[in-house]
């Protein structure tokens, strides 16, 4: 986790996955600390991972091409989908310090 803080009263932190930073909601997971992994979906994070469990999400994703899909240059995927822009969620993102 780069950095944690309350912002309009929503606990919000950014995260690192595998390398791409965003900015994720923690109201759902309130003890979440750095260090920490967690599942991501559309800016929340939802579930708690270990390490070794997000480890291998990545690497799975990346090995099939989610990561590029994912987290690719946001103007190629919205025009290889017609025009529509792409989801914006993760797994397996690392809470940094």
């Amino acid at each position: 986790m780069l950095d944690v803080e309350v912002r309009d009263g929503t606990r919000m932190a950014t995260v690192d996955f595998g390398g791409v930073v965003k900015e994720v909601c923690l109201e759902y997971l309130p003890d979440l600390k750095p260090g920490e992994y967690a599942i991501v979906h559309v800016g929340f994070a939802l579930q708690k991972l270990d390490e070794e469990s997000a480890r291998r999400t990545l690497e799975l994703f990346e090995t099939l091409g989610l990561l590029q899909e994912e987290f690719g240059d946001p103007w190629e995927a919205a025009e290889a989908a017609g025009g529509e822009w792409p989801a914006q969620d993760g797994v397996g993102g690392e809470v940094r310090q």
